[in-house]
């Protein structure tokens, strides 16, 4: 049974029909999850949160986009909440950081390939919504340009050209956060 009509019995009171949508998304949404803060338990509470709100919400879902599309927003609206809360909270001797990877690379690499991980995610954070969302179908879900044009209603022109600017955003958010980046800018920066 496809989403559609999955959801329509659970709008109409069968709550036993909820559990085979969970089945069907729960990878997509943890996968989603974990990319977007970075660490399973995080994940995990972002996933139990984003079902959560489908379940809640599910009496207003008027199926006018794909309902993977919705639970998708809902998610990365849960880990944007789940980020900001921490971020307010976040100090170097806490113990909800994730640890750094044994092996490899040393722990100063480790730092700043932790440290350019959230500088991307700021960024991506910061895009306004209309170059954010494809961005994130495209990127992190894999979504075909065609996906995201139905999902969003839109031409896959648009789509395209979205994602340019997004990509184009985003190289310069992120150059301009780059080690030496002023001194590039400016010359030899003396």
């Amino acid at each position: 049974m496809d989403d559609r009509a999955l959801t329509a019995r659970a709008q109409a009171g069968d709550g036993a029909a909820f559990a085979p949508i969970v089945e069907r998304h729960q990878g997509m949404v943890y996968a989603l999850a974990l990319g977007k803060t970075g660490h399973p338990q995080d994940a995990e509470e972002v996933v139990q949160t984003a079902f959560l709100k489908a379940w809640q919400g599910l009496p207003n879902f008027r199926g006018e986009a794909a309902f993977s599309t919705w639970l998708y927003r809902l998610t990365v609206h849960a880990a944007v909440d789940l980020l900001r809360q921490r971020r307010q909270h976040l100090s170097l001797d806490d113990p909800d950081l994730p640890p750094l990877p044994a092996g490899g690379a040393g722990p100063e690499a480790q730092v700043q390939e932790n440290d350019r991980r959230r500088q991307l995610w700021e960024a991506i954070d910061a895009l306004p919504e209309g170059l954010r969302t494809p961005f994130l179908l495209r990127e992190v879900e894999g979504r075909s340009y065609q996906e995201i044009a139905q999902a969003l209603g839109v031409a896959e022109g648009t789509v395209k050209s979205r994602l340019a600017r997004a990509r184009a955003r985003l190289r310069a958010a992120l150059a301009d956060l780059a080690p030496g980046a002023h001194q590039r800018k400016g010359g030899d920066g003396a």
